[in-house]
């Protein structure tokens, strides 16, 4: 009930101040030259939501859904608006937040889980892939990271994170209700997918922006050269992350085990083989992306399609899928569509003097922006906006930046940094996922994100400028 009348009385009042301020305020005051009313009000809303999401004065969805509809209303081409106040957003694009792609993969991923626990394959999956691991829970949630971010180098990270969620709750089920473990293991399923994106060119698509840019630039970053040195960083990330987990979120008792009983509810019968054919074919087909050319948020139907047709998935099913949470990433999808078609993104990267800065301060800075960007919109177009810039950037600055590494450096900084942005259930798709089992509060999200996103900057940076390209 405190808390309560704290978010009521003293946090939803500060966020409506402030949201009126930015809405009202000379768009002079910004210090962005050309700022229009569309971008002047797109940053107002950007500033509602992120206060709303981590105050979480309304649930999460709530602040998404109330996000699209103010920049309908505000942005669009079809509010109440008019082309005088910049460029306007096709409210199309907006609503389309609601099926983007993405959402489509959490759906399918959903679908996945879900048929997996009606026959019995998710407890299966979870005896089999941590019984390496044994029964102490340390081991098993260092088990789970490993596995994660192994998987993550060469597969979508959200694709990654919808399975394992798949069998997150067998090993959920044997633990108390009241411990930290079960936060730990659920947190577990982000910080991995982020991080282990970093090891391969592949993992993340900023990775292949950052090479794809020092390739056109005729400079050639091998698989072999990226992976020597960002595959440590993943593993003393994941060590760190495993520490810290345990540290603030630890298992209720020492002597407590997790043994995940044989499921003798379910019979192994046609529905079962189904299943799990079904779910070895869609992994293997997100693995193999890059050779079958089939995107993995088109893989993720396949199930979908596969347990409708043979009525594995019935009406019933579609009470647990979480819609809340799909509603939630859309408003980030929604203000990432806004940041970008008003071309605020954009005027905000070019109002940085990068030119007039140190080298140290261009990479530290470069390296922030990316980060603190990708918290609010999707790391690829975080990368696309920032590379190309910064590749000028450290073209014009080659003899300051020669001493860290050139150019090279600066985007593969910028790269990396962007794999560390987790702080809100909207930062990445594998945050969301995570959210959707119910055991993450969006304040202990932040507190982890902001810890592992900074420390994770920080031991890319030593080991990128120690071992330069």
């Amino acid at each position: 009930m405190k808390n309560l009348n704290v978010k009521l009385h003293i946090l939803a009042p500060l966020t409506a101040l402030v949201v009126l301020i930015l809405w009202f305020m000379p768009s002079t005051a910004f210090g962005i030259e050309g700022l229009t009313v569309v971008q002047q009000r797109t940053i107002a809303i950007f500033m509602y939501a992120a206060l709303m999401w981590m105050f979480e004065i309304i649930p999460a969805w709530a602040t998404s859904v109330t996000t699209i509809v103010f920049l309908l209303l505000s942005v669009s081409n079809k509010g109440l608006t008019n082309p005088e106040m910049g460029e306007l957003v096709n409210f199309k694009e907006l609503m389309a937040a609601f099926a983007d792609p993405i959402i489509m993969l959490f759906l399918g991923g959903f679908v996945l889980a879900i048929a997996a626990s009606k026959v019995g394959l998710d407890v299966v999956l979870a005896r089999v892939m941590l019984k390496p691991f044994g029964t102490n829970p340390k081991w098993v949630l260092l088990g789970f990271l490993t596995l994660i971010s192994v998987m993550s180098m060469f597969m979508s990270n959200t694709a990654t994170a919808a399975m394992m969620l798949a069998f997150l709750a067998p090993v959920l089920r044997t633990l108390p209700v009241d411990g930290g473990g079960r936060v730990s293991l659920a947190m577990a399923i982000p910080i991995a997918a982020n991080i282990g994106g970093l090891g391969t060119p592949i993992g993340t698509p900023p990775n292949a922006i950052a090479i794809g840019q020092l390739a056109s630039m005729d400079i050639n970053v091998g698989f072999g050269a990226w992976m020597l040195r960002m595959v440590p960083v993943v593993i003393v990330m994941i060590l760190f992350a495993w520490w810290l987990l345990m540290f603030l979120f630890p298992f209720k008792a020492k002597d407590v085990k997790i043994v995940i009983q044989p499921d003798e509810t379910h019979e192994i019968d046609w529905k079962f083989w189904v299943v799990t054919v079904t779910f070895l074919v869609t992994i293997l087909l997100w693995m193999t992306g890059e050779l079958t050319h089939l995107n993995s948020n088109v893989v993720a139907l396949i199930p979908f399609g596969v347990f409708a047709l043979v009525g594995i998935f019935q009406r019933d099913d579609f009470a647990k899928i979480d819609w809340h949470v799909l509603w939630m990433v859309a408003g980030g999808f929604a203000i990432g569509t806004a940041l970008n078609k008003t071309g605020l993104a954009a005027a905000l990267v070019e109002s940085i003097p990068f030119g007039s800065w140190s080298a140290i301060a261009v990479l530290v800075i470069a390296g922030l922006l990316g980060w603190l960007l990708s918290n609010f919109i999707a790391n690829s177009s975080a990368a696309n906006l920032l590379v190309p810039i910064l590749a000028v950037v450290g073209t014009a600055m080659s003899e300051q930046l020669g001493a860290f590494g050139g150019v090279t450096t600066l985007l593969v900084c910028v790269a990396a940094s962007t794999s560390f942005a987790m702080l809100l259930p909207i930062s990445t798709p594998p945050n969301a996922i995570a959210c959707s089992t119910g055991l993450i509060k969006t304040n202990d999200m932040a507190k982890v994100g902001l810890i592992v996103g900074l420390v994770g900057i920080a031991i890319a940076y030593a080991v990128i400028l120690i071992f330069p390209f």
